[in-house]
């Protein structure tokens, strides 16, 4: 009995091996999705001409538009062309051309001209849209990693938070954050790119690879220097970004903080309940070769906390950095009286700075 399950079980396993190794290989080719959907545009274009009244000439637009998608630059132009030649060939066998039929061919060869325009724009990029689609995803969600931040020591809490100006997933401000050594050290570098938006993401996500190997390669005192020899080797038009780095060591509280043109940071006093800001200086990054960056030191004690953020947050075209900075101390007196939690980072980031600008918030506590 065993003998013959195996018998029939073997046909149908081989089969549907078969048949899945066919349609993986037809997902992978670059032809297989080609010829199909030009074996779809000749039977639609079959059907225009036999069956005129059952099927309307815009049925076309169907494998057009799958084909938009699906299809890489150097195909989608030859199934356009052909597509629209199978459509062109329908045309005398119609019985009457009457003028809503005149419309519907007038608006497929519109729509076949846009897609043509939507390929050649593409070859560029050299993929397909989906595929395109993808890899700005990849890029997004890399941005969005590189901001993670290390596991943190128990009396330890840190939460970042980024938006984007007009909420796109990609931004010109970024956070870097590394626990090098034996882990006894954390550095974080927040950095704002010029630009914003979808503008600044390319470069953003170029710069976040580069600080986030630079951070755990190189001592304290020479990251922001390292970050602007590369920044001024890659001679961008707006090859400028500012940032502010800390470093803390997690057993004593001591910090360093070094800014590149950057908002100073603010600073919690737990003894009193006040927050100042934590005044320092440099130019930005990508501007001034050789340049050094002075070293501002403190300490946080238990129930202390610093905060690291973009000048999104502080500045707005009505009211100066100045003004932002007294206003966001205020906010995280008033938000985070209560304690930190991701709630309360967030709703300040959220009251505070200009939405058509790009905003990164870092808060960092010792319990």
């Amino acid at each position: 009995m065993s003998a013959e399950r195996v018998e029939i079980a073997r046909p149908g396993g081989l089969l549907r091996r078969r048949w899945l190794s066919w349609a993986r290989g037809l997902e992978e080719s670059e032809s297989g999705p080609f010829l199909v959907l030009m074996a779809l545009s000749i039977a639609f274009a079959t059907a225009i001409a036999v069956w005129p009244e059952w099927l309307p000439p815009s049925v076309i637009l169907l494998p057009l538009t799958l084909g938009s998608v699906t299809l890489g630059p150097r195909q989608l132009p030859w199934f356009v062309v052909a597509s629209l030649g199978f459509v062109a060939l329908s045309v005398p066998l119609q019985a009457e051309l009457g003028a809503r039929l005149m419309v519907s061919y007038g608006l497929i060869f519109v729509v076949g001209f846009i897609f043509l325009v939507i390929s050649f724009r593409r070859t560029t990029l050299g993929v397909a849209g989906s595929r395109g689609e993808s890899m700005l995803v990849e890029l997004r969600d890399r941005i969005m990693r590189v901001s993670n931040l290390p596991r943190l020591p128990g009396d330890w809490y840190a939460e970042v938070v980024l938006r984007s100006a007009g909420g796109t997933p990609f931004a010109g401000d970024f956070v870097v954050a590394a626990r090098p050594g034996n882990g006894q050290r954390l550095e974080i570098a927040v950095v704002d790119v010029s630009g914003k938006g979808a503008q600044a993401g390319v470069r953003a996500l170029q710069l976040s690879g580069a600080f986030g190997g630079l951070l755990g390669a190189v001592p304290p005192h020479m990251f922001l220097e390292a970050a602007n020899d590369y920044l001024l080797q890659q001679e961008w038009a707006e090859g400028f970004a500012t940032a502010i780095h800390l470093s803390v060591d997690l057993k004593t509280g001591v910090i360093e903080v070094r800014s590149a043109g950057h908002p100073p940071a603010v600073k919690l006093n737990a003894g009193i309940g006040r927050w100042s800001a934590v005044p320092s200086e440099g130019p930005a990054l990508g501007l001034i070769p050789h340049t050094t960056y002075a070293c501002v030191h403190g300490q946080l004690r238990r129930g202390d906390a610093i905060m690291l953020y973009t000048d999104g947050l502080v500045e707005t075209p009505t009211r100066d950095m100045g003004l932002g900075i007294d206003r966001l101390l205020g906010q995280a007196e008033r938000v985070l009286r209560s304690g930190f939690d991701t709630q309360g980072i967030e709703k300040l980031i959220e009251t505070l700075g200009s939405r058509h600008d790009d905003r990164a918030l870092l808060v960092l506590h010792r319990r």
